[in-house]
């Protein structure tokens, strides 16, 4: 599956990214050495959750990144 990062708030990121590993908020948590309240606090935008700290998330998932540079319109 593919999505433009830029069209989704960065709370709704995370939540798809564990939605796409079928795992709960607590069994993400695990992976990430995060509990569920955190996860859940980073899913509801009360908490932030770092870029490097999402990259490593990613990595662990195997969620590729890719940043791609738009045409400028002239």
């Amino acid at each position: 599956m593919k999505l433009i990062a830029n069209d989704y708030e960065p709370t709704l990121l995370i939540k798809i990214i564990r939605e796409w590993t079928q795992l709960n908020q607590t069994e993400f948590g695990k992976t990430l050495n995060r509990s569920r309240d955190s996860i859940n606090n980073i899913e509801n935008g009360r908490n932030r959750m770092f870029l490097n700290d999402f990259i490593e998330m990613c990595k662990i998932h195997n969620i590729k990144i890719i940043l791609e540079k738009e045409k400028e319109d002239k």
